[in-house]
């Protein structure tokens, strides 16, 4: 056989399977941070969703990209992810053209998972009303599916920080016909859980406790 031919060949499979590699890996999911304006440190604790997903993995057969994502609501790339999540201390705006734009990703087929980092309640259902103004903030029963589709939680939520405030968990939903398209849960912050052992010294129980939880949280994402 001919050597250029040979290279010409070799070439393209080493294309094709270069390719097929790069479908695999963007097939797999991924969560995105998303960025929000008005303050508030959206972008804290970014080993949160990696270390969250690295669990999913060895726990599930999801094939999952256990990288840090984040992403600007008005970017395009908004709908190359399933899975948003949302969190902070603070302060969140969305200007009336983010409000549409985070609506159509849901009314699409999305998902957010917010989780109040203690500061972040008033500001979120402010917010989340101006994205859905029919649609109120409900909360689930602890027999709803999510709360033992992978691991029993049929006593709602864990509760991993409480900062002395004694409040019982609590988690709200948003639905579009059927389908869950916002979760929210606050005053037990179940991702500062997801972050490794050294981030906020949290016992290695409550850190299962919030990862198996977050497992349910993607699995009914996906499932549903």
């Amino acid at each position: 056989m001919n050597k250029a031919f040979l290279l010409i060949v070799l070439s393209a499979v080493t294309l094709c399977i270069a390719e097929e590699a790069v479908a695999q890996k963007s097939s797999a999911f991924r969560i995105a941070r998303l960025k929000y304006d008005g303050g508030g440190d959206w972008y804290n604790d970014p080993l949160e969703e990696p270390t969250l997903l690295d669990f999913v993995k060895s726990h599930t057969d999801i094939d999952v990209d256990p990288n840090y994502y984040y992403v600007d609501i008005m970017s395009d790339d908004i709908f190359t992810y399933p899975f948003l999540f949302i969190t902070g201390h603070g302060n969140i705006r969305f200007t009336d053209e983010q409000a549409s734009r985070l609506r159509q990703y849901l009314e699409n087929g999305g998902f957010l998972y917010a989780d109040d980092d203690y500061g972040m309640d008033a500001a979120f259902r402010r917010e989340i009303k101006k994205v859905f103004p029919e649609r109120a903030l409900v909360e689930l029963p602890y027999s709803y599916g999510l709360y033992d589709c992978v691991f029993d939680f049929s006593n709602g939520p864990p509760k991993i920080q409480d900062w002395e405030d004694g409040k019982p968990p609590k988690a709200y939903g948003i639905f579009i016909g059927d389908r869950l398209a916002v979760y929210y849960t606050t005053e037990c912050n179940p991702s500062d859980g997801w972050d490794p052992p050294e981030v906020h010294g949290d016992p290695e129980a409550k850190r299962l406790e919030a990862l198996e939880f977050g497992t349910n949280i993607v699995y009914w994402a996906l499932t549903h």
